[in-house]
């Protein structure tokens, strides 16, 4: 697979990553350990290198999942892993906040490391924005760990424009992660990928298919298991199902001129917009796993993205990206 880089720092990883995140939570029931860890060596043998996760999945069980699964061949892949909420390390208890206080950061990647099976974490993001912690605080943290040796590089999810311009003053970002998809382009609007590319930090957009939509293999019929998150997103009602059709049909007209899926368009679409923008579709399934990776070897001509974005302009896309609730939390 092609390489991409990541910020100034030139943090070089494969044109798609694997977001691990839905191998422990978020769409129901987890993957068993030995599925889980089998899907993710599955991505490394077929050219992935970025695997990305979080202490707030499980909460630990998915660092835990991919430390086990990347262990004997960590010196080839880089791990990207996320801090913020306010987890208890004892219990996992998730309570209702966020926690950026530096204290907790450190004590944080100490029980990340051990999680992880490693020594260093090449990518700590900050999950979410810490109203009560300034970013500076944030970012000066991060340094002495990078100092330390513990971190390799910074990152940010789901930051708004000046947040990340001020973190960067403190100590460089490498990356930031937000969603992005061909329904949800809210960075183009909102001076994010614009101070990515002025600062030269590299983009990671998550949910890159839409939480599976632009798959189209989701319909009005389609239901969810009962811890599944789409069952309270506002874009997943029937109703919103219904109207957001029709950018899954888009993909499937510019999916058979190119011998592809609706989602190697979507993936293909996305690698198009910025040569420092590095995609982390997820899955549980090998054949889905090799759908996504193809996306890689997608064509897109400036007369395909014309026609899109064309198109795409005249569709109205109903329903917010996430729950009030979470949206509260990103791009401050």
């Amino acid at each position: 697979m092609k390489k991409r880089t990541l910020g100034k720092n030139k943090l070089e990883v494969s044109a798609l990553g694997f977001g691990c995140m839905g191998l422990s939570s978020a769409y129901g029931r987890p993957v068993s350990r030995e599925d889980g860890v089998a899907i993710i060596r599955a991505a490394f043998e077929r050219g992935v290198t970025l695997f990305d996760t979080a202490e707030a999945y499980g909460p630990f069980a998915n660092e835990e999942l991919v430390g086990e699964a990347l262990a004997p061949i960590r010196d080839q892949v880089v791990i990207a892993t996320k801090f913020g909420f306010d987890i208890d390390l004892k219990t996992g208890q998730r309570g209702a906040g966020l926690n950026s206080r530096p204290e907790h950061i450190r004590e944080v990647v100490e029980a990340m490391l051990k999680r992880l099976k490693t020594d260093t974490i090449d990518l700590l993001y900050q999950h979410r924005v810490d109203p009560a912690v300034p970013i500076e605080d944030v970012a000066a943290t991060v340094k002495q760990l990078i100092g330390q040796g513990k971190v390799r590089h910074f990152g940010l999810s789901e930051a708004g424009a000046q947040t990340i311009r001020r973190a960067h003053a403190v100590q460089p970002v490498a990356a930031v992660q937000s969603e992005y998809s061909l329904w949800t382009r809210d960075v183009e609007r909102n001076g994010i990928l614009a101070a990515c590319e002025e600062l030269g930090i590299g983009f990671v957009p998550f949910s890159p298919l839409g939480a599976g939509f632009l798959t189209g293999k989701i319909d009005t019929n389609t239901t969810f298991d009962p811890k599944d998150f789409r069952n309270i997103s506002p874009r997943f009602t029937t109703e919103a199902r219904a109207a957001n059709q029709a950018v899954v049909d888009l993909l499937k007209t510019i999916a058979g001129k190119k011998n592809g899926t609706p989602a190697q368009v979507a993936l293909a679409w996305l690698l198009a917009q910025k040569p420092w923008i590095v995609p982390i579709p997820g899955t549980t399934k090998l054949h889905r796993l090799e759908e996504n990776l193809g996306a890689a070897n997608v064509d897109l001509t400036a007369e395909d993205l014309s026609e899109i974005n064309a198109a795409v302009s005249k569709i109205e896309v109903q329903g917010s990206r996430l729950p009030e609730a979470v949206l509260k939390m990103s791009e401050r």
